[in-house]
């Protein structure tokens, strides 16, 4: 007959995992909206046809616009994270550097959540992204001003103080029509369909980090993602 037993106290654990991987007990979390993309490449992104970008680095600016999502027990309805970066050379080359910024009107709950996904600790396209990260700027908090309309969506944090974004079609040389281009891509792991378009305005300026991409390139999607 086994022998009946009982204890308390505090369990501490630590883990070595590499940057940017998920540990065995990662909270459970799910996530969907709207993706904004923007960089310092051509339009269309040479990118994401799995060619180096068109100026040999890489800068730019992805904000997820969650329309529905949790972290555990935390909702995300409503937020907003975004990840600016730069790398020396293409993206998968890695020795970026990041940083995660977060919707001032968040709870502290949520911006833990937020800067717990942004940073890739959780799985989906943010571990990605951390993979190919050597260095973290310190986290921002700022108010966001999102307005959505697809391929002419806008993004203001701090007023445009901090990041400032208004996409668009891109225009025909010849006549000035505007143009309606898609990409779709089974294996992207930001989005599988994205309309392209350029940025009329894309600016970014934090401490350690800042750029212009006026006029470059841009994108839009819906994401559905959950993990670990």
């Amino acid at each position: 007959m086994a022998t009946k037993w009982k204890m308390s106290g505090s369990l501490l654990g630590e883990c070595n995992c590499p940057r940017g991987t998920v540990s065995s007990v990662a909270t459970k979390w799910k996530m969907s909206g709207s993706l904004l993309g923007e960089c310092n490449c051509d339009w269309g992104c040479p990118c994401s046809f799995d060619a180096p970008p068109s100026h040999g680095s890489c800068r730019g600016v992805y904000t997820w616009v969650i329309e529905k999502g949790t972290y555990g027990d935390v909702k995300l309805d409503g937020c907003s994270v975004a990840l600016p970066g730069i790398w020396p050379g293409a993206v998968h080359l890695g020795h970026g550097t990041q940083l995660v910024l977060i919707d001032g009107r968040a709870t502290p709950a949520q911006r833990k959540a937020l800067e717990t996904l942004g940073k890739g600790l959780a799985g989906g396209p943010f571990a990605v992204f951390a993979s190919v990260t050597e260095r973290w700027l310190p986290t921002i908090v700022a108010p966001f001003d999102v307005r959505l309309n697809g391929i002419r969506s806008t993004v203001r944090v701090d007023s445009g103080k901090v990041y400032e974004l208004a996409l668009s079609r891109i225009k025909n040389p010849v006549t000035g029509d505007e143009e309606e281009l898609y990409l779709d891509k089974p294996t992207g792991f930001t989005a599988k369909r994205s309309e392209l378009g350029l940025s009329t305005v894309s600016r970014f300026k934090a401490p350690g980090l800042e750029y212009d991409n006026s006029g470059q390139y841009a994108e839009f999607s819906k994401f559905l993602y959950a993990g670990p």
